[in-house]
């Protein structure tokens, strides 16, 4: 039992690692070619999982086979623009300037409930708006609507809004982040000192954060 254990934890560990080298994206934003890749990875660990008779290495050499082959065909298709185009394939225009093209929806297979599907998902209901819609090489559908269709923006009106950044968290939880305080250039007695101003303390927080305006934000514990 003990080397059964062992031997899972090595395989999740060994293929844990090597799904984290090959990068944070999502299944809905891998090529094709690292589907595959995950795909015959986690086939390839549970063999030695549910068979202890297999050497624990004949799992191994093959996932390190397929992450060097991940890493070749990456490489070339950061390299090469044509090697590119047969890996990962090339973004195909399904619509342009409110046109549906019909001999690339039936080349890719893609029928119109799909694509209409798709449109709604990115918050478009009607196909005039659409000046191109890009069926990128992960499926993921690009909309890119009519200049009069697009939302207004700062800029149209010229307008340059100020520099925003990200909220800094202060409290997670009831534990302060040291860390952080010391980024916005603040120690432990000012933050429980605009804790007190609010009738509350660190310990009582669930969550604070300070946002770009330099406002304090918190929620108690329930």
């Amino acid at each position: 039992m003990n080397l059964f254990i062992i031997r899972t934890l090595i395989l999740f560990a060994a293929t844990v690692i090597f799904l984290r080298l090959m990068g944070k994206r999502q299944i809905g934003q891998l090529q094709p070619y690292e589907l595959v890749i995950i795909i015959m990875i986690s086939e390839l660990a549970a063999i030695p999982m549910q068979n202890t008779s297999i050497p624990i290495i004949n799992g191994l050499i093959p996932i390190f086979t397929l992450f060097a082959a991940h890493v070749t065909l990456s490489f070339l298709s950061l390299k090469s623009e044509s090697a590119r185009g047969i890996i990962c394939g090339r973004p195909s225009v399904l619509i342009e300037n409110a046109r549906l093209m019909e001999k690339e929806m039936r080349k890719l297979r893609y029928n119109i409930n799909d694509l209409l599907e798709q449109l709604r998902d990115k918050n478009v209901s009607n196909i005039a708006d659409v000046e191109f819609a890009i069926l990128e090489t992960s499926g993921n559908l690009s909309v890119i609507l009519k200049s009069e269709k697009r939302p207004i923006q700062p800029g149209d009106l010229g307008i340059a809004p100020g520099h925003e950044s990200l909220p800094v968290t202060l409290v997670t939880d009831g534990k302060v982040n040291h860390k952080n305080l010391r980024k916005i250039d603040q120690d432990l007695d000012w933050l429980e000192k605009e804790f007190r101003k609010k009738g509350t303390t660190s310990k009582k927080v669930f969550y604070a954060h300070q946002d770009a305006q330099g406002q304090l934000f918190f929620q108690n514990k329930s």
